[in-house]
C-alpha cells in the first residue's frame, strides 16, 4: 500500500517544490503566491506574491530565493523579505519569457533556462508539438549582462548544478534527455548528453538530502507525440496551432527517478493509480519526495518505497 497523500493549496499549479532545513516545503502557484507549507499540520502560508506565473525556484547559499516569473522573468527575494525584485526581465533586447528554472553556483553566478521562445506556458504543448528546438540556458554572473549559453534545446526545463560546480545540468522536456553544459576544466563551454532515451519527459530536477539527482517525469513517451517529432517543420507547425484540446494527452502517473551522478539509476518509483498525475517537481528530504504538479491545486508526498 503506498504512502501517498495530497497536501490541498489556495490555488493551482504548484509548478516546483524545495525543502527547507526546518522541515517546511516552499512552493508557487499560477497567480504569482509564493507558498511555504507545513507537511507536518498541512498548513498554508503566504510569503510572497509576484503577481505573475512562479515556476522553477532556488534557494541560494545567502539565504535568499530566486524566483522564475514565467511573466516577469528572474527574479530575487532576500531572506525575510516580502517582495522580489527583478534580476532579469530581457534578454538580448527581448522580454525574457517562459523562464523555468534557474539554479546558483557558490559565487553567486545564476544560471537559469527559457523553455521556449515560440510560446508562452498556456501553449507548452503546442512548443512540444512544434519541436520547436528554441529553449535556452542562460547565466548571470554577478554584475553582469545576461549570457545566452544554449539557444537549440527542446523545451528547457529543470537545472541542477554537478558536484563542485563542474557542470550545470539542464532538462530537455521534448527530446526525453538531461544535457550537460560544462563550467570548469578542458571542457569548459562545451555541451554533452548526461541521460539519453529516457522512458519519460523529465521536468524540474532537484538533489536530495540523499546526495541523489531527483528527476520528475511528467508523463510517458507518448506514440503520436513521437511521430509528430519525425513530421517535417512546416507539417509540426501546422499541428502546433491546432487546439490543444485535440492534441496528444499526458497519461496520468506519478514517476520520479533517482541518479548518482556517474547516470546510476537508484529509484525508479511509478505508480498509475492515484489521483494525482503529470509530476512537474520532485524534493528528497529524509526519505520523503513532494511532489509539484501544473495540473491540480495540491502537493503529493510519498515516502520512498523501501
Amino acid at each position: 500500500m503506498t504512502s501517498f497523500r495530497r497536501i490541498a493549496l489556495p490555488g493551482a499549479a504548484p509548478e516546483d517544490v524545495l525543502c527547507l532545513d526546518d522541515g517546511r516545503v516552499i512552493t508557487g502557484l499560477n497567480d504569482g503566491r509564493l507558498l511555504v507549507v507545513d507537511p507536518a499540520t498541512d498548513e498554508v502560508t503566504v510569503l510572497a506574491d509576484t503577481a505573475g506565473h512562479l515556476l522553477g525556484l532556488e534557494i541560494g547559499g545567502d539565504g535568499a530565493l530566486y524566483l522564475c516569473d514565467h511573466d516577469r522573468g528572474l527574479l530575487k527575494l532576500e531572506q525575510g523579505g516580502s517582495r522580489a525584485v527583478v534580476l532579469a526581465d530581457t534578454v538580448e533586447g527581448r522580454p525574457l519569457r517562459f523562464a523555468s528554472n534557474v539554479a546558483r553556483t557558490a559565487d553567486g553566478t545564476l544560471y537559469f533556462s527559457s523553455s521556449s521562445q515560440n510560446f508562452t506556458i498556456d501553449r507548452w504543448r503546442s512548443d512540444l508539438i512544434e519541436h520547436s528546438g528554441t529553449g535556452r540556458l542562460m547565466r548571470l554572473a554577478p554584475g553582469s549582462d545576461v549570457e545566452v549559453l544554449r539557444d537549440d534545446l527542446q523545451f528547457a526545463n529543470g537545472l541542477v548544478l554537478g558536484p563542485d560546480d563542474a557542470y550545470v545540468l539542464v532538462a530537455e522536456t521534448g527530446a526525453s534527455r538531461i544535457s550537460r553544459y560544462w563550467l570548469t576544466g578542458d571542457a569548459a563551454g562545451t555541451s554533452d548528453v548526461f541521460l539519453d532515451g529516457l522512458g519519460g519527459y523529465p521536468d524540474n530536477m532537484s538533489i536530495g538530502s540523499d546526495g541523489l539527482l531527483w528527476v520528475a517525469l511528467a508523463s510517458p513517451r507518448n506514440s503520436v507525440l513521437e511521430g509528430i517529432f519525425r513530421l517535417p517543420l512546416r507539417a509540426r507547425k501546422v499541428l502546433a496551432r491546432a487546439p490543444q484540446s485535440i492534441g496528444p494527452a499526458p497519461e496520468e502517473v506519478v514517476w520520479v527517478q533517482a541518479y548518482r551522478f556517474d547516470g546510476t539509476l537508484v529509484h525508479d518509483i511509478r505508480i498509475d493509480d492515484l489521483d494525482y498525475g503529470f509530476v512537474t517537481a520532485v524534493a528528497e528530504r529524509d526519505g520523503t519526495l513532494y511532489l509539484g504538479t501544473i495540473l491540480g491545486n495540491a502537493l503529493g508526498v510519498l515516502d520512498i518505497p523501501a
